[in-house]
């Protein structure tokens, strides 16, 4: 990808004052200035806010789908005769590997297509994938049409951080990436208690047929109230119409756009070269992938531990997932209330400069919150105490998480601002990877350790990167940015 096209930055284009007639004048169509109406960043305040909740909604579904088989796999492998518990949890699992491959085609695709183009053709192709995972009749079968169904579904979560940012500056961005980031952690826990009470209730398939059918209606929404964003997309339309009204056809953009085939070899060579020269991407995408980890793994577990260990019934066991949706709430509502503030304040008390690790504080306080969560829901689980007690421990960890996630993906919006999507799509393949990996290893791990210690090994793993990181970050990130060739300023 070029570089003017990874994210877009549009620092240089609030710089000066948009002209039509100087643009007709040279021959060469800029990018948008503030007065601009096109902007995206110009668009009035419900514009941006339906966008914004439009895009969540795209990013919601996956990870809806994602996890709602989750209390019927069980069924779902006695049905098509798979033979072991890992080959069941891999039915979960697959969709999710294919999070780390889709993000490489479709984040390329939406600087040459634009951002709306591809929502809505990702979500299509992860829509027509789904239904037939719901027709499968062999494991081979599901396998391979689960995985389809993923690359599609991965897409909105690699667009939308980029859409998010095309249509906020970084003082306002806190609150529309609280909506944004909400939507990935809801889905794990809508999906499994809508599945529990279909699967108990009729068959497994119809969790497959009913998310497909969620996936028409969020088309529709996505037809109202998406509108492309992406600034070089823009450009070049507004070069083809400039050209039309003139009949000047030797107009052209001052962005070059690279083919295709060679955005997506850039955006497979760079997240690479990224996380292994960038010392803030590595981290970041360590603990990202960490947090989604242990997100996963808790959504393939929590069916075991209140069906199995407390012997509630399917449909009751599948509604304490409910407590990971109460700890997104209460981490989103603390966030939208004082992350931008945070900033803002931080930005003051420096000379009106913003600086990205002013984020970090958000990062620290979620990193110990989720910490402790996770030594709550372990030992509660050993100790066998009434079953709120976990569900407490699932909420701590639940708004730990909200607030890191939140954090960290801010941090690295705001200090890789033109490489935004190469850096987001490094933190997604390690997020992807070890969404695939945890649940597959998680029958071992309480196996041989139990809740208690197996959690503890996991939050004494969270306590040694999340809080020493978001300290030296705080420290040294600035220094960390100047070195760098990527960091934005």
């Amino acid at each position: 990808m070029s570089k003017p096209e990874d994210v877009p930055s549009q620092s240089e284009a609030h710089s000066s004052t948009y002209s039509k007639e100087r643009d007709l004048e040279t021959g060469t169509i800029t990018q948008h200035g503030p007065d601009d109406p096109e902007n995206p960043r110009n668009w009035p305040s419900n514009v941006k806010w339906h966008y914004t909740l439009a895009v969540s909604v795209f990013t919601f579904i996956s990870p809806v789908s994602s996890a709602m088989i989750a209390p019927a796999l069980d069924k779902l492998g006695k049905d098509l005769h798979m033979t072991s518990k890992v080959e069941n949890n891999l039915a979960l699992s697959i969709f999710v590997l294919a999070y780390a491959i889709g993000p490489l085609v479709f984040g390329p695709a939406s600087e040459v297509y634009g951002r709306v183009r591809l929502l809505q053709f990702s979500n299509l192709w992860y829509l027509a994938w789904n239904l037939g995972c719901g027709f499968a009749q062999t494991p081979a079968e599901f396998f391979v049409f689960r995985f389809l169904a993923g690359l599609g579904g991965g897409a909105p979560l690699a667009l939308g951080g980029a859409a998010i940012s095309d249509v906020w500056d970084a003082e306002h961005r806190g609150k529309a990436m609280g909506i944004y980031t909400l939507a990935p952690m809801l889905g794990p826990v809508i999906g499994p208690i809508a599945g529990a009470f279909i699967s108990q209730n009729t068959t497994w398939r119809w969790v497959f047929w009913s998310s497909s059918a969620a996936a028409v209606a969020i088309q529709v929404v996505g037809l109202i109230w998406l509108h492309e964003s992406h600034p070089a997309t823009l450009l070049k339309w507004k070069r083809n119409r400039l050209a039309k009204e003139t009949g000047n056809d030797q107009l052209h953009t001052s962005e070059m756009v690279e083919p295709l085939i060679q955005k997506i070899r850039g955006a497979m060579i760079r997240p690479v070269g990224m996380i292994t020269t960038q010392p803030i991407i590595a981290v970041t995408a360590l603990y990202l992938g960490y947090l989604f980890g242990i997100s996963y793994l808790m959504v393939t577990t929590i069916p075991d531990v209140w069906a199995g260990w407390y012997g509630e019934s399917e449909g009751i066991a599948g509604l304490n997932y409910i407590s990971i949706a109460i700890g997104s709430f209460a981490g989103l509502f603390l966030n939208v209330l004082y992350i931008d503030r945070i900033y803002q304040n931080l930005k003051a008390k420096n000379g009106n400069v913003g600086c990205p690790e002013f984020r970090m504080p958000t990062m620290f306080i979620g990193s110990f919150i989720f910490t402790a969560g996770l030594f709550w829901y372990g030992w509660s689980v050993q100790g066998h105490v009434h079953w709120i007690m976990p569900n407490v421990g699932v909420v701590i960890f639940a708004a730990g998480t909200m607030g890191c996630l939140q954090g960290m993906q801010m941090y690295i919006i705001d200090c890789y601002t033109t490489y935004a999507a190469s850096a987001m799509s490094a933190c997604a393949l390690l997020r992807s990877l070890a969404g695939f990996g945890f649940p597959l290893f998680a029958p071992y791990l309480y196996s041989d350790l139990g809740y208690r210690w197996g959690t503890s090994v996991l939050a004494f793993i969270s306590m040694a990167i999340g809080i020493p990181a978001s300290i030296v970050f705080w420290k040294y990130g600035a220094k960390l940015r100047a070195m760098s060739t990527y960091a934005s300023g």
